[in-house]
């Protein structure tokens, strides 16, 4: 019997039909992947699924007693305090009276009767096994439970937010392009983890390595109508063009049909004269088809405009270093850059990827060592920021610095049919960039970009929030340019099939040089480097297994000072537990010291494990007191 099952479902936003009369049917323990063209409506479809969105016919069902939970695109704004509340809130208003409680005993409160009353609520709810089960899930994601949310990084926050939702143990988690702004050892520990979790999972990503190691199963957003394609992501390619293809070519017959019947009825006065009534029906029923017929959204017509060649050396180091508040980021790195290179930079997040950019443009001065660069260069820059765009000014002014004309490779092009290859309609490309989505304000960056001449183009982490035939299409644009790339990236597909070199960030300042991409990094890198990210347990199975409860019996005289000894041991464990917490709460503790921060989370874990024990212990001589 399916988990979820969609039928004739349909949603018109505006004119545009998002889903028209869906059908879907989703089993328990698939993990299928939901693709789709930017603005199709693979979110919407999410949110319909998750009872977030009303539908204006059809049915969603979820079957009793399955539940879901969600892990959005982008962090909400009301995710506030530490990372406990944070994923305590995932249990509800239950869920909030336990962070609540927690913050007042780790603030040391003496308002002992608010703390009754929360305790009183704590203990209507048999909230004391969810205390459990918060404490459970963050140690499994091995989160710091103390650090104040809003001071982690971007991976951190999705990994807590992914807590928030596993610990309300769902039957089915969605998760809507839960790649984004993680690095590549964060996604790496991602896909084990979900491949170790056994419930159903529906999910939206552009990461096409992801997308291959998950899937079971790929339905497609099409113009309003799913389709379902069995198998892995190599067969829906080779499928969907098979279809495109008849479709085109039942197009093409239909359009030559209709065609024929509109010169047949213009024809003079003895045709009508003869004219067959039959036919004529036929011919207004054919209009009425092609009216509806949702042609398929066009491609991004990219176009690199290579500027004259740049000399043969690009850019030449030597013995180069860097330091941020005397924290070494680069250490003794030299290489040597020629035309035509193209060089993916990779690391962790926040290791310092757009400061090795900057130094190898010149942008920023080295502690030491020397940065020669080349002659000839012209730049173009392709900022993860967005910051070269202009919120409140209209799309069409952030191409060609407000002109209406650019010149594309000699030739001149009016700004709105220009933007009009990239995607965007005369009344889009007439809004302001402010209420752009994320792949169109990444198509706008792209277009601009390429609006201008360049022989080093420069990529700080192009593949946010493009859909994969944008993403094939500007990999193919790469693969053809002639000049020099610097690209940074956590998409390992995309760095394989473009980059020929990779700058590899592997240890506290050092970056090794290697020959290829992300994989062939992977074959060459010291053995020391070369172990897998930790399995996590499986979301389900990972439960400690509750302990039987004690016969009836009385204490031994040694059990009764044991339990008399817990109390103080608890309070000892409790006082390291906070004062390792204080510490990992320290944002900085994480850039400038990992190896100290690795250490104090694995000292943090083994004092957790020790006082979960403790407490069971407690729990099982207090029993055993209680039957003497």
């Amino acid at each position: 019997m399916p988990v979820i099952s969609l039928k004739n479902v349909c949603l018109n936003i505006g004119a545009q039909a998002l889903l028209d009369k869906v059908q879907l049917s989703v089993d328990a323990g698939e993990r299928l992947c939901i693709l789709g063209r930017n603005g199709e409506g693979k979110s919407t479809l999410l949110r319909v699924i998750n009872g977030q969105q009303t539908v204006e016919s059809g049915e969603v069902q979820i079957s009793d007693g399955v539940s879901l939970a969600e892990l959005p695109q982008d962090i909400p704004r009301d995710a506030a305090g530490s990372v406990f509340d944070v994923v305590a809130s995932g249990l509800g208003e239950l869920g909030r009276v336990l962070a609540e409680y927690h913050a007042l005993l780790e603030q040391g409160s003496e308002d002992l009767d608010r703390l009754g009353r929360l305790q009183h609520r704590i203990d209507a709810g048999d909230g004391w096994n969810l205390d459990a089960r918060v404490s459970a899930t963050v140690t499994r994601l091995d989160l710091p439970a103390n650090a104040m949310f809003g001071d982690l990084s971007g991976g951190l926050k999705r990994r807590v937010l992914l807590a928030r939702a596993l610990v309300r143990e769902p039957d089915v988690l969605l998760l809507d392009e839960p790649t984004n702004h993680l690095d590549v050892e964060s996604i790496r520990w991602l896909e084990e983890f979900l491949l170790g979790w056994t419930g159903t999972l529906l999910f939206i990503t552009h990461d096409r390595a992801f997308l291959r190691r998950l899937a079971t199963r790929i339905v497609e957003l099409d113009r309003g109508h799913l389709t379902s394609w069995p198998g892995d992501y190599d067969n829906y390619l080779r499928r969907k063009q098979e279809a495109l293809d008849a479709e085109a070519t039942a197009n093409a017959l239909f359009d030559k049909k209709l065609a024929q019947e509109e010169a047949w009825i213009r024809q003079g006065i003895q045709a009508r004269r003869t004219r067959n009534e039959g036919r004529v029906r036929a011919l207004k029923s054919l209009r009425e088809e092609y009216r509806e017929r949702r042609t398929r959204q066009g491609t991004s017509q990219l176009v690199l405009q290579e500027a004259e060649r740049s000399g043969k050396l690009v850019v030449q180091v030597e013995n180069l270093s860097y330091a941020w508040n005397d924290t070494p980021l680069i250490q003794d790195f030299s290489t040597t850059i020629l035309r035509g290179d193209r060089i993916g930079i990779i690391g962790p997040n926040g290791v310092g990827k757009t400061t090795l950019l900057k130094l190898l443009l010149g942008q920023l001065a080295p502690t030491s060592g020397s940065v020669k660069i080349g002659t000839r260069l012209q730049v173009a820059y392709f900022d993860q920021t967005r910051a070269a765009l202009d919120e409140d000014k209209p799309v069409y002014q952030n191409i060609g610095d407000g002109r209406d004309f650019v010149e594309i490779n000699g030739a001149q092009k009016h700004v709105m049919g220009y933007l009009q290859e990239f995607l965007f309609t005369p009344e889009r490309a007439r809004s302001p960039v402010r209420i752009l989505s994320g792949g169109e304000r990444a198509r706008l960056l792209l277009a601009r970009l390429f609006s201008q001449p360049t022989n080093l183009l420069v990529l700080d982490e192009p593949t946010n929030d493009l859909d994969l035939e944008t993403l094939d299409l500007l990999e193919e644009k790469l693969q053809d340019f002639q000049g020099t790339l610097f690209l940074v990236s956590h998409d390992r597909e995309f760095l394989n099939r473009v980059v020929t070199r990779s700058f590899v960030f592997e240890a506290p300042g050092k970056v090794g040089d290697y020959i290829g991409g992300y994989d062939d990094w992977l074959r060459q890198r010291p053995a020391a480097l070369a172990a897998p990210p930790s399995k996590p347990a499986s979301a389900k199975n990972d439960k400690p297994t509750p302990k039987p409860k004690p016969a009836k019996s009385t204490l031994t005289q040694a059990q009764r000072k044991e339990l008399n000894s817990l109390p103080g041991k608890l309070e000892k464990l409790e006082a390291q537990q906070h004062e390792l917490a204080q510490q990992l709460a320290d944002p900085a503790l994480f850039r400038d010291t990992p190896d100290k921060a690795r250490e104090l989370q694995a000292r943090l874990s083994a004092v957790d494990e020790e006082l979960t024990a403790c407490f069971e212990r407690w729990e099982e001589l207090e029993a055993l007191a209680a039957n003497s």
